[in-house]
């Protein structure tokens, strides 16, 4: 039973979102409201992150570049209790992550239950159905769940109120009451430093202006009342980019590429919108979750997304995201530990400076076969960048080929290595090889998985 305190409490807060549903324009209501119990104390330090001078990337509160390194446990509120959640989150640290995707709310298509309460029997809403009676107890359990993400260095993209379960809720309560809750939960979460806000998830009917009137009224209440965090917005699969939405310009800072095609497409067409904002690969095939979803395309996922102007790009597991039975065994997949080797290999390097070289220019023969669509077992494509000052130049191949570089476009002799992917070490080419003419190199035969992907990493001082 809630104390009385407690019952006071949800009462007072309850009148509180009702009032900001009929004074939304005429008093401001919560514009300067101080954040609600439960809000942590300080700053995580690093954060909140922002977009980078040049637009490309996010840069922390030091400016200094933050490579999204993302895994997707999408149900983590619903489904797990404190104590795991620090398990989950600690474990993720270590190997590497730095960004989390949780939903706010959850009901089974992603991973949740009909009524969208916590494994423990707490519900988002006093009354069901009802945005405007949001449940202390219920955002206090989200509350620990972020301090947490924040207790290990994580930041989470949070999804207010995802579109695949929740938008026929959206409808029935209306724009009014939809900016409202984009009031109460910016206003809640506005001292959080390690938040990016997240919306849509398979927003299908983007293109419905109603529908999307109704998601974007949830971002414009965040964004009267939380202009310290960066939003972004996901829309339809098979692929799609925010700004396909051209009416979300106003209110997002970020990119979400989308895709289940091989990934250089659609981040390439977010790379090069004239009107670009950074771009990060925010969902493409999960581990276990497609057929032939193997750890070698999880790989061409991530490093065609890197090497095509992502700023990092987001991991997923079936038991991981939902929370299924045996989820704690499969934090150390294969697909999960090579994310660690993904990251070491570019955070290291001046991986912000790289522009894809579409033109190829550096990498002028052996490419593959480009597609827009299609699967990704059959892609071969390869893909490649390199820094303007001609320092640093990558280039992935799916499949062992000879390939021909343009050795001119180095400022200077330059080291060049074989990079496994699998193993996360380095073969030696050449430590000084001249910056003159072209050079035809050929990966080794087989990484330490056994398959046949490589990296090439050519590096001048």
């Amino acid at each position: 039973m809630q104390n009385l305190e407690e019952s006071r409490a949800l009462r007072n807060y309850g009148f509180h979102i009702v009032l900001c549903v009929l004074l939304l324009w005429s008093s401001g209501c919560g514009g300067n409201s101080a954040p609600a119990a439960g809000s942590p104390p300080g700053s995580v330090g690093r954060y909140p992150l922002e977009v980078s001078s040049n637009g490309r990337y996010l840069v922390d509160q030091d400016n200094q570049p933050f490579l999204i390194t993302g895994d997707s446990p999408q149900a983590l509120i619903a489904q797990l209790s404190e104590s795991e959640a620090d398990f989950y989150f600690a474990t993720r640290a270590a190997g590497g992550f730095n960004t989390v995707w949780i939903n706010l709310l959850c009901k089974p298509e992603t991973g949740g239950r009909p009524d969208g309460s916590t494994f423990d029997g707490i519900v988002p809403f006093n009354t069901p159905d009802n945005l405007a009676t949001p449940n202390e107890r219920y955002f206090l359990r989200a509350d620990a769940m972020i301090r947490l993400a924040a207790k290990h260095g994580i930041v989470v993209l949070l999804n207010p109120i995802e579109t695949l379960d929740w938008l026929p809720l959206l409808r029935s309560n209306g724009e009014a009451v939809a900016r409202a809750y984009g009031r109460f939960v910016g206003s809640r979460y506005r001292s959080y430093d390690n938040i990016i806000w997240f919306h849509g998830n398979d927003f299908q009917d983007w293109e419905d202006r109603d529908d999307t009137a109704l998601v974007q009224a949830v971002a414009r209440g965040i964004q009267e009342t939380d202009e310290r965090h960066i939003q972004t917005v996901l829309l339809e699969f098979p692929t799609s980019g925010s700004l396909d939405d051209e009416s979300w310009r106003p209110l997002i800072q970020l990119n979400s590429s989308y895709t289940y095609f091989p990934t250089y497409a659609q981040v390439l067409k977010d790379y090069n919108r004239p009107n670009f904002l950074p771009t990060f690969l925010a969902e493409a095939s999960y581990e276990f979750e497609r057929e032939g979803t193997s750890a070698h395309n999880l790989r061409k996922q991530e490093y065609w997304a890197l090497l095509s102007g992502a700023a990092g790009q987001m991991y997923g597991n079936r038991f991981v995201w939902q929370f299924l039975d045996g989820w704690e065994d499969n934090l150390h997949t294969p697909g999960a530990e090579q994310v660690r080797h993904v990251k070491s290999l570019f955070s290291g390097r001046a991986w912000y400076n790289l522009i894809p070289d579409q033109d190829h220019v550096v990498v002028v023969s052996g490419l593959g076969t480009f597609s827009e669509s299609g699967g990704i077992t059959g892609n071969a494509y390869l893909t490649a960048a390199a820094t303007p000052d001609g320092t640093l130049a990558i280039a992935y191949l799916p499949t062992r080929r000879t390939i021909t570089v343009d050795m001119s476009r180095f400022s200077t002799v330059a080291r060049a290595r074989w990079y496994d992917p699998t193993a996360g070490r380095f073969q030696e080419i050449s430590s000084a090889l001249p910056n003159r003419g072209t050079l035809q190199l050929t990966p080794p035969a087989a990484n330490e998985e056994g398959t046949d992907d490589w990296l090439l990493v050519i590096e001048a001082d």
